[in-house]
């Protein structure tokens, strides 16, 4: 531990944002370009390297935490790259894109504001990409064994590049046009910009992995014909059968799914579309739905220029604090979080009639209503107890040109054949089943993220990728030196 005293000395300081009303104009990330690595270090000598520190447990990839922030805090940023690492595939994507539930697991977080070890991871992966700490590391010999993944989201990435790395010959097949998953189509430029996706894609190929875009298994290429071809088949697909919302006049023109509007506004961005198709640009929006996707769409909706913004959220409106008697520490609190879009539809009053910022807290929708040209115009709301019953006398009204639907996924995607074709068995929650060691029902078939596990953190993604590669590098070869960060059954710290 560099200082003894650092958290006591320092206080807690977050990588500043840039001011709304530029952030706003662009969609670049929301961040001050160079304003994290002048304060990192002393961030750092906040850590107290605790004899017991939870905040590996409440990693899933048990990233070594205390180690790299007593690194970073004597600025030998080599040693930390290296102890970042070597338990993640890909710090500048969680660093970014993870709600960090390590930091609800930091020991300080008892009685003071937590360590900011997001902001210390991504510090680490940009000094580490900006000094070349991260070279390409192509296997010294080949196995002769071949794996095929399916999907390229961050548990595809991640298990593909650790057996590749093993010796292995992979390749990772995507059904869009680009590699990436949810993170290239998904998630907001302003979250997280694409050359840091790209860089790890490069890195990835120069290491020996193949990839196949536009190649949606079971359609463009049978399930059964895939298996065939190589020894072992890793199925990451994600968890892509969105929730619908069953209420009269969901059958409107105006009404979609945040996976249909999302991917659209990234096309832009790419430069595949000049505008998009789905643009809130001078609509009325409503977001039904609470969570972070929810949140990307909003962001999304205030840069196209939307000419009002609402969120709805089933859930009460959750206090500053943690209930120590419902979510003691080290469990990963519901308290309420101010996450960049919000902070901008707070100050640019995009939602006038919102509780705080452009939330509706308590919020259920009871139906669409449309114009004579069957496009919907308004919604029709009411509040709601905390057992989701409605409380009388509390419907609302909200004219909406444009309704967007956050309200999660259920499993995996069942209608591009690949599931039918392989005779996978499902669970009872519609996912993937799949055994203590990650195998499906069909021999040599792995399943591993979202696909399995249900909808989760990147963090849990990305260490199921590197486990199901430990699993599969075991099936293959007898023994594997991987390492197996979770297990199938594992879940989150909770009460």
């Amino acid at each position: 531990m560099a200082d003894p005293k650092g958290f006591m000395t320092t206080p807690r300081q977050e990588w500043p944002r840039r001011p709304v009303e530029e952030r706003v104009r662009d969609w670049d990330e929301v961040y001050v370009p160079r304003a994290l690595l002048p304060i990192i270090s002393k961030q750092a000598d906040r850590c107290m390297d605790c004899g017991v520190p939870f905040c590996h447990d409440a990693c899933p990839l048990g990233n070594l935490i205390p180690e790299w922030n007593d690194l970073v805090s004597r600025e030998d940023w080599r040693a930390a790259s290296d102890r970042l690492h070597a338990t993640n595939n890909f710090p500048e994507f969680t660093g970014r894109l993870c709600p960090a539930p390590c930091e609800a697991g930091c020991v300080l977080a008892i009685n003071q504001p937590a360590v900011t070890i997001k902001n210390v991871e991504c510090a680490i992966a940009d000094r580490a990409w900006a000094e070349g700490f991260t070279p390409a590391r192509p296997p010294e010999r080949l196995s002769g064994r071949t794996v095929a993944v399916i999907g390229s989201g961050p548990t595809g990435l991640a298990a593909a590049q650790q057996l590749t790395r093993a010796g292995h010959t992979v390749a990772v097949y995507e059904k869009d046009d680009r590699i990436g998953g949810l993170m290239r189509y998904g998630i907001p430029e302003f979250k997280m910009a694409k050359r840091h996706l790209e860089r790890r894609i490069e890195q990835m190929r120069a290491e020996g992995t193949k990839f196949r875009t536009s190649t949606t298994v079971g359609r463009e290429v049978g399930a059964v014909e895939l298996r065939g071809r190589y020894d072992a088949v890793v199925i990451a697909t994600g968890a892509t059968a969105w929730r619908e919302l069953s209420v009269p006049g969901r059958e409107l023109e105006g009404i979609h799914q945040a996976m249909e509007y999302l991917p659209l506004a990234n096309r832009v961005c790419e430069g595949d579309l000049e505008v998009s198709p789905l643009s809130a640009a001078g609509r009325h929006v409503v977001i039904v739905g609470g969570g972070d996707t929810g949140a990307d769409c909003l962001g999304t909706a205030v840069r196209e220029g939307a000419a009002s913004v609402t969120q709805l959220d089933i859930y009460a409106q959750p206090g500053a604090e943690r209930d120590e008697d419902t979510e003691p520490w080290p469990t990963y609190p519901k308290i309420y979080r101010l996450s960049a879009a919000h902070e901008e539809a707070r100050d640019l009053r995009t939602a006038p009639a919102a509780d705080a910022d452009a939330r509706l807290f308590a919020a259920s929708t009871l139906h669409f209503a449309g114009d004579d040209s069957g496009h919907v115009r308004s919604l029709h709301l009411v509040e709601v107890d905390e057992l989701r019953r409605p409380l009388p006398g509390t419907g609302r009204t909200l004219p909406v040109d444009l309704v967007l639907l956050a309200l999660g996924f259920s499993g995996p995607d069942q209608e591009d054949g690949l599931i039918r074709q392989l005779g996978l068995q499902l669970a009872p929650r519609g996912t993937l089943a799949r055994d203590d060691g990650f195998a499906t029902n069909v021999p040599g078939v792995f399943a591993a993220g979202d696909a399995a596990r249900g909808q989760s953190l990147i963090v849990w993604a990305i260490a199921e990728g590197r486990a199901v590669a430990a699993a599969v590098d075991r099936y293959l070869t007898g023994s594997s030196q991987l390492p197996a960060p979770v297990a199938p059954r594992d879940r989150p710290m909770r009460v």
